[in-house]
């Protein structure tokens, strides 16, 4: 068992104050908008074994099978095949979608062929990998997610009285389902100049006036949120043709390959494949690639499910995906000892109280609130236990 050293990344829609709250430290008055925990080059946790810190993913480049198991290795590679993370959103998120791993694998060979830098502001590829997630709240969690049908979205932008937007109504009330979503964003996404700050500024008024009056699902008070701090970008239409959510804390959605979302404000845990690859559509001063994006995005309609974990006789409440690269569930300890088999490489975070881990051994880890630990995929059993605690386990299905 190791004790996680993680990094957060200070994005600027992150929250000043959530993540240095779970953590127990003072809050730096900088936005912290990610703690990342696994192996991913780009921020990998650490470990100490004595002699100072070392970086998981090299731990686990020097002896794979020893940190993630055979089976692991054998079936997802040499490397961990997830990335775990707490998000603190306190501004939103660019709405956005990941690619197929087809798509990636071509993407990225495009655009090394290109010699298109990694770091290059106009990369969309960085890596060969899909990139389905996993949030689930831990407050109250708001955003974006899927394709409204085409004609809720006319009675929606309808509902607005905002003269620029009838002929995206009529695109979306006279047309098949695919493409009127299809034809919608790209007519969005090719708005340029005065045009498109004026019809953006007359529906980013009408949304406010609308919030301030009738807005019973509340969707209107997170459009205009998002309207006041994106103000003149056009992914505030784009937002409007996807279905609004309000997560609980507790419940999740899972994000397959092609599914725009975007997420505006709350704490989540989250969960993905082990992949850096975004296609961005709005809310956002970074690039935007209009073609590889209209090729990428699903546009077929429909409300995301909101998954509410199932718990097992042990008492494991699995959030149940359609992948095995990872695997999310949460234990709400009570006393009694849960055993986690050892088969796997997993990572666990506590996010209430206080657990402890005991190894075959007799050896005791003890996680507060906001800490986490790596356990390797040796084949031995791990007992959890705790009173009042909750932890996330994260590790992948095999």
């Amino acid at each position: 068992m190791d004790r996680l050293a993680n990094t957060v990344r200070p994005y600027a829609w992150g929250s000043v104050t959530t993540i240095p709250a779970l953590l127990g430290v003072e809050a730096t008055g900088e936005p912290q908008a990610e703690l990342w925990m696994g192996a991913h080059p780009g921020a990998p946790s650490r470990v100490d074994r004595g002699g100072g810190p070392r970086a998981l993913n090299e731990l686990i480049e020097a002896d794979p099978q020893g940190e993630l198991g055979a089976e692991t290795v054998a079936r997802f590679g040499p490397t961990l095949p997830f990335l775990f993370k707490v998000l603190a959103a306190g501004l939103p998120l660019s709405i956005q979608a990941h690619p197929t791993r087809a798509q990636a694998e071509a993407g990225f060979a495009a655009e090394e062929a290109r010699g298109i830098p990694l770091d290059a502001p106009e990369r969309n590829y960085r890596d060969t990998n899909h990139k389905p997630e996993l949030i689930c709240a831990l407050d109250e969690f708001e955003g974006l997610c899927g394709f409204r049908r085409p004609a809720e979205a006319a009675d929606l932008l309808a509902s607005l009285e905002v003269p620029e937007l009838l002929p995206l109504v009529e695109l979306l009330r006279n047309k098949p389902e695919s493409e009127a979503l299809s034809q919608a964003v790209a007519g969005i996404l090719s708005m340029t100049g005065e045009s498109a700050t004026a019809v953006v500024a007359a529906t980013a008024a009408a949304i406010e006036r609308a919030a301030a009056t009738d807005d019973p699902t509340g969707q209107f008070a997170g459009y205009a949120f998002a309207a006041r701090e994106f103000p003149g970008d056009t992914g505030l239409l784009i937002g409007l043709l996807l279905n609004h959510f309000l997560l609980q804390p507790g419940e999740a959605l899972y994000l397959g390959a092609g599914l725009p979302h975007g997420y505006l404000r709350g704490t989540g845990t989250e969960i993905m494949a082990n992949s850096d690859n975004v296609l961005r559509c709005g809310l956002t001063p970074k690039h935007v690639d209009v073609a590889e994006l209209l090729r990428v995005v699903d546009f077929r309609a429909g409300r995301p499910a909101v998954l509410r974990p199932t718990a097992d006789a042990a008492g494991e409440e699995l959030y149940p995906v359609p992948i095995d690269e990872f695997r999310l569930s949460r234990f709400v300890l009570d006393g009694t000892a849960r055993v986690l088999d050892g088969q796997a490489p997993q990572i666990l975070l506590c996010t209430e109280g206080s657990a402890e881990l005991t190894a075959a051994d007799g050896t005791v880890l003890t996680l507060d609130r906001g800490q986490s630990a790596f356990l390797p995929g040796t084949g031995t059993a791990t007992s959890l236990t705790g009173s009042g605690a909750t932890v996330f386990r994260a590790t992948v299905t095999l």
